[in-house]
């Protein structure tokens, strides 16, 4: 989770308010979020177009999700004349008009999958369509590190013109660190495809957060009219803007990324267009083999590989499949868009208009897996899934971060919930780990998932464990499927000891909320403990112990009703954050997992009590988290927005969230923590993080 150190200094310079910013010149729906997402498809293709009050996609180069640029450029001729729609290239000597943002249009309000600009160039308007395949059904479909974009151009004016387009990545795409090399290749076959690398790798290693492992593919279909070329940047995009098309020729003089910036381009002929034509598809890939390093059960590092593997043996052959592969792609994403805003929709509208911004950002932050057979093939059916803590710190597969994105999960697939805790489960199943309560992450820095021996974690006893049970709960009443519940039953009940003995009355600790420093005797902390009490009474009937069930219940039972006692105001107006402390209060979000599991262990008056309270502490972008401080967290937000008794309270907190996405204070992929007053993103707390997942709470209790 966050760092805590010096993270209450930089908050205090989030205090001012941005000054206002002029709304965007073009149609937007239904908000212009801080970063549209372009290319999201892992923790390492991750490419956003910065908005803050309005960016239009020939104002900005792209971005990858800490910031770095990634040069993407597209220039278009039309009748002769050229056009950029991408990015910002400056070529010398050569002349080209920015094409008019017109509208960055979203099926369905704010599609799940699909970022969709219009571009007018001249009398021809270009629709610029960028998708990240959403299909967490089909394991081998998500986890290509794949995504598509596509060009497509109708005349505006009745008349036939002369359409050419352009496209081209850089090697930044590779790395951040542009002084270092990188060599490539292109191959046209069926598909032409260019592969970047960087010449020097170092596997299972980052810096600044971008892989030092691995291949770029742009590519596109091998289709008449396409041409391609590599080279200086200002010298390939002078050949366009100049000729309308490219040389089929390769620049071979390997060298640094800012050394004469090699691009790696693709043009396409439309020829005379009146109608819209068909798109113009193209594909960007980030691949790397292994993906992982994992801590085997005897101690020892097997090293695992994107389960896309257990198909194709060559990755020339996944890109061939993906390209061809498009318009059913399109149709399938055009579905899940559908019933995502179908089910939103039955929320509300500001709710439909939020959830769908979660989406991509936090499948962006996983990558599935399999294992490698003692012969070296692949195992399909040891499939375990990896998350990356996105730039709060890079652990791999943060239990406290797992579980504010869970309900994200249990709505497309819970499969991917189980394979984002059996690691973690069978890591602490094999001893390795030498604490009682559960471990905080399964690794200090992605994709290293080597464990932690020595028991030197960050230490969260009550909140892991909590989490841990209830998650594993979770997934056997979703997905009707017992097997983590009896495979690690005594690790379960392990950890439920720990919580017997420390939630009702929890010792000083961290809570997943770190950047708030530890407390003793959180409120809500012993909320997550009873439920993860209760919780285990459940897994006992579930799995046959019936004896253990009453006890654990029972013992909930009893919790509760003195947990009532220490935890209400002096006035009786709200729970407190801490016992004792009336003055204080917090959002009590872990009584939404009462109410995922149906445990039923906290009495109505608690929610009704908690929904009159919020309703008075509203501030312009929500209620704050708790009273030490004005901020708040949008995940947090609608976790509490589940568990109010009144509709207009839980959509306050619904509205509020949404207002805050779209405020313009921020042109970073949606941080999770704000200021509730300003809106403003607390410094260093981080963004583009999974934990926004957990903005599809209302739909999994409605």
């Amino acid at each position: 989770m966050f760092a805590i150190a010096a993270l209450t200094a930089l908050f205090q310079l989030a205090s001012f308010i941005l000054p206002a910013l002029a709304a965007p010149a073009w149609d937007v729906t239904p908000i212009n979020p801080a970063a549209i997402p372009l290319a999201v498809r892992s923790p390492y293709l991750s490419a956003w177009l910065p908005q803050g009050g309005g960016t239009a996609l020939n104002a900005a180069w792209p971005t990858f999700w800490n910031g770095n640029i990634v040069g993407w450029a597209g220039y278009a001729k039309v009748d002769g004349t050229a056009y950029t729609w991408m990015g910002v290239p400056a070529v010398p000597n050569t002349k080209t008009t920015p094409a008019t943002q017109k509208s960055f249009q979203a099926r369905f309000s704010m599609t799940a999958t699909q970022s969709i600009f219009v571009m007018s160039a001249g009398p021809v308007d270009l629709t610029i369509t960028f998708l990240s395949p959403v299909e967490p059904g089909d394991f081998v479909n998500q986890s290509l590190p794949l995504s598509y974009y596509s060009v497509s151009a109708a005349s505006t004016d009745g008349k036939s013109h002369s359409v050419q387009v352009y496209a081209d990545i850089s090697a930044e795409w590779n790395t951040g660190t542009v002084s270092l090399g990188v060599t490539w290749n292109t191959t046209a076959q069926s598909v032409i495809s260019h592969q970047v690398a960087l010449a020097n790798q170092v596997p299972f290693n980052e810096l600044g957060d971008r892989i030092q492992q691995g291949s770029v593919f742009h590519s596109t279909l091998n289709t008449k009219g396409t041409t391609f070329q590599t080279g200086e940047d200002i010298a390939v995009r002078a050949q366009f803007i100049n000729s309308g098309a490219l040389t089929n020729g390769q620049d071979t003089a390997f060298r640094a990324v800012s050394d004469r910036w090699p691009v790696f381009a693709f043009a396409h002929d439309f020829g005379a267009v009146s109608a819209a034509t068909a798109p113009f598809v193209l594909s960007l890939a980030h691949v790397r083999d292994p993906a992982l390093q994992y801590v085997a059960a005897d101690g020892t590092t097997e090293q695992r590989s994107s389960f896309f593997w257990t198909k194709y043996a060559d990755f020339a052959d996944a890109i061939s499949a993906f390209l061809g592969d498009y318009a059913n792609a399109v149709v399938r994403a055009n579905a899940f868009d559908a019933k995502l805003q179908a089910d939103a929709g039955k929320i509300s509208a500001d709710y439909a208009s939020l959830v769908p911004l979660s989406v991509r950002q936090t499948l962006g932050a996983i990558e599935i897996t399999a294992a490698k057979k003692s012969d070296g093939s692949l195992d399909a059916s040891d499939v375990k899934t990896f998350m990356k803590e996105i730039s709060s710190s890079g652990d791999v597969n943060t239990v406290d971060v797992i579980f504010p994105s869970w309900p994200l999960f249990l709505y497309t697939n819970p499969e991917i919930g189980k394979q984002l805790l059996l690691p973690l489960l069978a890591y602490q199943a094999s001893g390795l780990y030498p604490n009682k309560y559960s471990v905080h992450d399964l690794g200090s820095h992605y994709p290293n998932a080597t464990g932690h021996n020595d028991g030197k974690d960050q230490a969260m006893p009550v909140e892991e464990s909590g989490n841990m049970v209830i998650m594993a709960l979770s997934h056997a009443q979703t997905a009707n499927d017992q097997s983590l519940l009896k495979t690690y039953f005594s690790l379960l009940d392990q950890w439920t000891q720990f919580l017997i003995t420390d939630s009702l009355i929890p010792a000083d600790q961290l809570s997943t909320d770190d950047f708030a420093g530890s407390l003793a005797n959180q409120t809500n902390l012993a909320i997550k403990g009873i439920v993860g009490i209760k919780a285990m009474s459940k897994i006992a009937a579930l799995t046959g112990d019936n004896d253990r069930a009453t006890k654990y219940s029972s013992m909930a039972d009893s919790y509760v009703q003195q947990w009532k006692t220490l935890a209400t105001s002096a006035d009786g107006k709200h729970l407190t954050l801490s016992y004792g402390n009336s003055d204080s209060w917090g959002l009590a979000y872990n009584l939404y997992a009462d109410k995922l599991l149906g445990t039923n262990a906290f009495p109505q008056d608690v929610y009704d009590l908690q929904t009159e309270w919020y309703n008075g502490q509203a501030k312009p972008f929500g209620v704050q988290l708790d009273t030490r401080h004005t901020y708040t967290k949008s995940d947090w937000q609608i976790w509490t927005a589940g568990i109010m008794s009144a509709t207009q309270v839980r959509d306050m907190f619904v509205s509020s969230v949404l207002k805050y996405a779209g405020d313009g204070a921020t042109n970073q992929p949606l941080p999770d923590l704000y200021d509730a007053i300003n809106g403003t993103e607390v410094p260093g707390s981080g963004h583009a993080r999974p934990v926004v997942g957990g903005h599809f709470a209302l739909v999994r209790t409605q």
